[in-house]
C-alpha cells in the first residue's frame, strides 16, 4: 500500500506561510481566469497542493507570488479544459454590506469589481490570461513568456489586443449596455 509521506516540519511552515500569505492572491487570480465561483475554493486547494509538491525546486531567492500565479495560472487552465472549454460567467460573491458612511464606497468598490470581472469575461482566454498575468497580477511580461511557452512579441500583440478589447467592454458597461 502506497502511504503518503509526510512532510517535515519545514515544508509544512513553507507551505503555511506561502497560503497565509497568498491565499486571497491565488483566489482572484483563479477568479479572474474564469474558475466558477463554486470551484475557487477547491482551485485554491489544488493550488497549494502542487505548490507542496514542488516546494522542491522553487528558488526561495525569487518572489513566491508569480511562481503561485503561474500555478494558478495552470490549474485554471486545466479547469476550463475539464470544463468542456464552455465560457462561464464568474460573478461576483454578494457580500453583506457593513452600515454606515463605508457602506456606499463598499457598494462602489463591489459594482466596480463586478464591472471589471464582467468585462474580463469578454475577452477570449489567450487574451484574458495575459492581461490578468500581466495587468492584474503584476507578473513581468518575461515572467509571462516564461510560464506560458508562447513567444514574448506574441504575448505583447494578446495584451495589447486585450487591453483595447476590455476597455471597450469596461465602457460599454459603464454607460449601461450591460444591464
Amino acid at each position: 500500500m502506497n502511504q503518503p509521506v509526510p512532510a517535515s516540519a519545514d515544508a509544512r511552515e513553507q507551505l503555511r506561510a506561502l497560503y497565509d500569505a497568498h491565499l486571497r492572491d491565488v483566489w482572484y487570480a483563479l477568479r479572474r481566469l474564469g474558475v466558477p465561483s463554486r470551484d475557487l475554493e477547491d482551485a485554491c486547494h489544488e493550488v497549494f497542493l502542487v505548490a507542496h509538491r514542488r516546494l522542491d525546486v522553487f528558488d526561495h531567492d525569487r518572489p513566491a507570488r508569480p511562481w503561485l500565479c503561474g500555478i494558478a495560472w495552470r490549474v485554471a487552465a486545466a479547469w476550463r479544459r475539464r470544463a468542456g472549454a464552455r465560457l462561464v460567467s464568474v460573478g461576483i460573491e454578494r457580500d453583506v454590506l457593513a452600515e454606515g458612511p463605508d457602506a456606499s464606497r463598499q457598494l462602489e468598490a463591489r459594482d466596480a469589481a463586478d464591472l471589471v470581472q464582467r468585462a474580463l469575461e469578454v475577452l477570449p482566454e489567450a487574451q484574458r490570461d495575459v492581461f490578468v498575468l500581466h495587468e492584474l497580477d503584476g507578473l513581468s511580461m518575461p515572467e509571462i513568456a516564461e510560464l506560458t511557452s508562447v513567444p514574448l512579441n506574441t504575448l505583447y500583440s494578446r495584451l495589447r489586443l486585450g487591453r483595447a478589447r476590455f476597455a471597450a467592454e469596461a465602457i460599454r458597461l459603464r454607460d449601461g449596455g450591460g444591464a
